[in-house]
């Protein structure tokens, strides 16, 4: 059961690990083809959405609330134009590598810590955004990208991400 303290252990954490791991196991196994598929001419390929979920993570965590390690950095740029393909083994090095940084937030971060204030990098500090609130973008941000990636596995008949 969570605690006052940390609000994040338990389930919320036990659930999005859950997530993490059926994630990984549906990309892990894809091949350059299966990566490149697009529903359409106009949407993004599974290796764009995947690196864009791994993108945001370090946007947010990384760059946003200085979570992690510096090193991490170059993956912000995987989902821009230009990037080169990404194979399976990759993406899922970018979810594991990203989730630690997740995970480790979510096991020491306390109640009062989810009120801490963040700026984006470069910004007029106009709009602030709190850890809570990051961190419920982050794992929406999870959820709706990876039903994209779902939804266009299934469509080459293979099987989606397993809930």
């Amino acid at each position: 059961m969570p605690s006052v303290e940390n609000p994040f252990q338990g389930q919320i954490l036990e659930g999005w690990q859950v997530y993490q791991d059926h994630l990984v196991a549906a990309i892990s196994p894809l091949t350059a083809e299966q990566l490149a598929f697009r529903l359409a001419p106009n949407l993004r390929s599974i290796m764009v959405v995947a690196a864009h979920i791994v993108a945001a993570r370090v946007w947010w965590l990384r760059l946003v609330m200085q979570e992690g390690s510096p090193e991490i950095e170059p993956l912000v740029t995987w989902d821009d134009e230009g990037e080169p393909a990404r194979s399976a083994a990759e993406l899922a090095a970018g979810l594991e590598q990203t989730w630690k940084m997740i995970e480790s937030g979510l096991q020491r971060w306390t109640a009062v810590d989810m009120q801490q204030v963040f700026y984006r990098p470069g910004s007029d500090k106009t709009r602030p955004f709190t850890r809570q609130w990051i961190i419920w973008h982050v794992l929406e941000h999870d959820l709706h990208h990876g039903g994209e990636v779902s939804f266009a596995l299934g469509a080459q008949g293979l099987a989606g991400i397993d809930l």
